[in-house]
């Protein structure tokens, strides 16, 4: 009997042991401006001639995914010229390219309007379903790259029933077509290369020019955010819990991280990783922002918030800009992780966020676009329509989604 006890003290010794162990660790970590922190990041510049004729390529602007655009025009009072739209709903927002945007809905429909009308020019049917941002790039004078999940009528569960589709710019005609485990992955196009993840857990790397396949990395769960490049390397979460950095020319892998372990198991990672000042910022499910080190993996620092974190930042100034299911918006110094500022919204923030001329903007899932200031926060205009994607710019105009509706914006005289 005494045995028996002994046993059971030192069992429950163990077990909280555990629980204290996993709850420190859960605590945040504050970070250093002098390790691994490279102040001397790229410049976004507008969407002017210099960036045409793909002034917003892809989901998150640019390979870092950091959805930031320097421009002094595009700011409110807006008055609204268009609204395209109204099927289906669209969760992701636009890609921008030849004077067109090229969307889909979660009907797997893609669509071409123009950005100064938004009249309709083309329209694919995939016959699949659809979550992500179409990639635009210059191959054979403008492709398309959209990826899809599983075909209509297949069970809910499959996981390798995707594909990646090339469409020509101009008319929507198919180039390619590859199979991939369901995707809802917007595409990553960098180096003559598209980069997507599945459903299987695998990350694909495919030829933009003819979809051979290039390379694959299986990781321990599903991939369902985006892919974000730099420096030759892909980043890419999972739903195993772990960050890992892939050689972008091989696939090999360079190292893994996960995010602060919790007390009942781990956070998923469905959130598109930013890179950014020589970091990895990425959000979790276990509604903590995390940076790690671009180069080592190591974690540099980690906040949390009081829900998942499901949309992706946009870093902007030394700030890292994301919202939380915790009806919050924040600003985290990008070196160190300290929260600068926070706004409270209407409802979970679900989607992610976009930088415009200064102005950070973010949908609620109770259907309201905010505009706020990106230094302090203060709101400057809101919208009633509004979900997931929030706005992205050509440099000239705003562009909103909607629930199910695009809308363009000019800039008003005040």
């Amino acid at each position: 009997m005494k045995l028996a006890a002994v046993v059971l003290l030192v069992s429950a010794g163990a077990a909280t042991a555990v629980v204290l162990h996993r709850l420190a660790a859960g605590r945040d970590v504050r970070g250093s401006s002098t390790v691994e922190f490279v102040t001397s990041a790229p410049t976004t510049t507008t969407g002017g001639r210099a960036n045409r004729p793909a002034p917003w390529p892809m989901f998150g602007h640019d390979e870092g995914r950091r959805a930031a655009l320097q421009t002094a025009t595009v700011r409110p009072p807006y008055r609204r010229v268009w609204a395209a739209g109204g099927r289906s709903l669209i969760e992701f927002p636009p890609a921008i390219a030849y004077g067109h945007l090229y969307y889909a809905d979660g009907g797997g429909r893609v669509y071409a309007v123009s950005t100064t009308t938004g009249s309709r020019d083309w329209r694919y049917d995939s016959r699949r379903g659809s979550a992500a941002t179409p990639a635009v790039g210059p191959h054979a004078h403008g492709t398309v790259y959209a990826a899809f999940l599983n075909r209509r009528g297949s069970p809910g569960k499959v996981a390798d029933d995707g594909a990646v589709v090339a469409l020509a710019a101009g008319t929507g005609r198919v180039r390619w077509s590859a199979h991939v485990g369901a995707s809802e992955t917007s595409p990553l196009l960098a180096d003559g290369r598209v980069f997507v993840g599945g459903w299987d857990g695998k990350v694909s790397a495919l030829d933009a020019a003819s979809g051979r396949r290039l390379w694959t990395f299986q990781t321990g769960g599903a991939v369902k955010g985006g892919l974000a490049g730099a420096g030759g390397l892909v980043y890419a979460g999972s739903y195993d819990g772990h960050l890992y950095a892939l050689d972008a020319a091989t696939g090999r892998q360079v190292w893994r991280a996960s995010g602060s372990p919790q007390l009942f198991g781990h956070g998923t990672f469905y959130s598109t990783p930013v890179v950014a000042y020589g970091r990895v910022y990425v959000g979790s499910t276990d509604g903590r922002m995390y940076s790690f080190g671009a180069r080592s993996g190591k974690l540099r620092w980690s906040h949390h918030t009081g829900g998942y974190v499901y949309g992706s930042a946009a870093v902007w100034d030394r700030l890292v800009l994301v919202g939380s299911y915790d009806h919050h918006f924040y600003a985290f110094d990008a070196a160190t992780g300290a929260e600068r500022w926070s706004v409270e919204a209407d409802g979970p923030i679900s989607g992610s966020a976009t930088v415009i001329g200064g102005i950070a903007y973010f949908a609620t899932l109770h259907g309201t676009l905010y505009a706020v200031a990106a230094d302090d926060g203060h709101v400057i205009w809101t919208f009633g329509d509004g979900a997931y994607a929030p706005a992205v710019s050509d440099g000239r105009r705003l562009y909103v989604v909607g629930y199910s509706v695009v809308y363009g914006f000019r800039p008003a005289p005040n």
